[in-house]
């Protein structure tokens, strides 16, 4: 890893509790607010936290939950979502995001899951990168392609609503064909 940052994870509420966010990490929301949310997701079944940190200071991350309720991937149990992806704007393109991802996918657990991350052009620091928003997706595809998401197509009135929106998807190597169509029929709006 670059410079003096430590990948981690996942990371229980304990030891999150005792960091504190970079202070340009303001993408989704506040920083000392993300960290709340961040504990809140650590507690939670099949809820995990993954954090680059520098000293005390987290400047990346990475969640994995179970979809919202409200969300038509709820209803596929083997369906999980990567949540939140950050990094501070001082980090990036220095590996932060890709040696959080290699981190987490280094563990076969995921191997039984379908994890998706819907992707959404509205939370996209295109400023901030100097990225046009097709450079932006371009970028997005290529970081996850890494470990092996690949978009998906769908109905999904929140995907559809920009067209540079993606639904990313990467399919464990123990999923079976059964779990495999019925998250080809939710992603169709076939459910």
């Amino acid at each position: 890893m670059p410079g003096s940052v430590f990948v981690e994870g996942p990371i229980c509420g304990e030891n999150l509790i005792l960091l504190k966010m970079n202070c340009q990490m303001k993408n989704f929301r506040p920083p000392e607010i993300q960290l709340k949310a961040l504990i809140k997701i650590s507690g939670i079944p099949e809820g995990r936290v993954y954090i680059a940190r520098e000293g005390l200071v987290i400047v990346g991350y990475i969640t994995i939950h179970r979809p919202d309720p409200y969300s038509r991937w709820h209803r596929h149990s083997s369906v999980l979502e990567l949540g939140g992806v950050e990094v501070a704007s001082d980090w990036r393109g220095r590996g932060v995001g890709s040696c959080l991802l290699e981190h987490i996918f280094s563990d076969t657990l995921w191997e039984d899951y379908i994890i998706i991350s819907t992707e959404y052009s509205r939370h996209w620091d295109t400023d901030g990168m100097n990225m046009g928003i097709w450079e932006y997706r371009d970028m997005l595809d290529k970081f996850f392609s890494r470990v092996g998401f690949m978009p998906m197509p769908t109905n999904d009135p929140d995907i559809l609503e920009h067209p540079a929106n993606i639904l990313m998807a990467r399919v464990g190597s123990r999923v079976d064909w059964d779990a495999m169509m019925r998250f080809d029929d939710l992603a169709s709006g076939r459910f």
